[in-house]
C-alpha cells in the first residue's frame, strides 16, 4: 500500500504542476479550453492576474506533497502528505460547488484517494 500511496501523491503533485503551468501561463489559451463552462470566453483576459494568484498557490500544494518524498521519518512524511492532500482535497471540493462539478472528480477525488492510502499503508 505505501507504494499506491507515493504513487497517488505523485500524481496529485504532478496534477498541481500542471495546474500552476496553466493558471499562470496558459490561461488565455489552455486555461479557457479547461474553465469554458465556467467562465465566459471574454473574462479569461481580464482574470489573468488573479488566474495566476491562484497558479502560485496549486504550486505551494505541489510543492508542499514534493517535500513529503525528501522528509526521512515515516510519521512526518505522512503528516505533511496528509495536511498538503487535505489541502487538496477542500481545495477540489470548494471548487467543485462554486465552479463546476468536474474539478471534484478531477482535483479532490485523487487527494482523497491518496488520503485513504496513506492511511492504510
Amino acid at each position: 500500500m505505501e507504494l499506491v500511496a507515493k504513487i497517488l501523491i505523485a500524481i496529485v503533485a504532478l496534477e498541481h504542476l500542471y495546474i500552476l503551468w496553466m493558471e499562470m501561463f496558459a490561461w488565455e489559451t489552455k486555461g479557457k479550453e479547461v474553465f469554458k463552462a465556467a467562465l465566459p470566453a471574454e473574462m479569461f483576459k481580464p482574470t489573468k492576474g488573479l488566474a495566476a494568484n491562484q497558479g502560485l498557490y496549486n504550486g505551494f500544494l505541489a510543492a508542499g506533497l514534493i517535500w513529503s518524498f525528501l522528509i526521512e521519518d515515516p510519521k512526518w512524511q505522512d503528516n505533511i502528505a496528509l495536511f498538503f492532500l487535505g489541502c487538496v482535497a477542500v481545495a477540489g471540493i470548494y471548487g467543485a460547488v462554486s465552479a463546476t462539478k468536474r474539478i471534484f472528480f478531477v482535483q479532490a477525488l485523487p487527494a482523497i484517494l491518496a488520503i485513504i492510502a496513506v492511511l492504510l499503508k
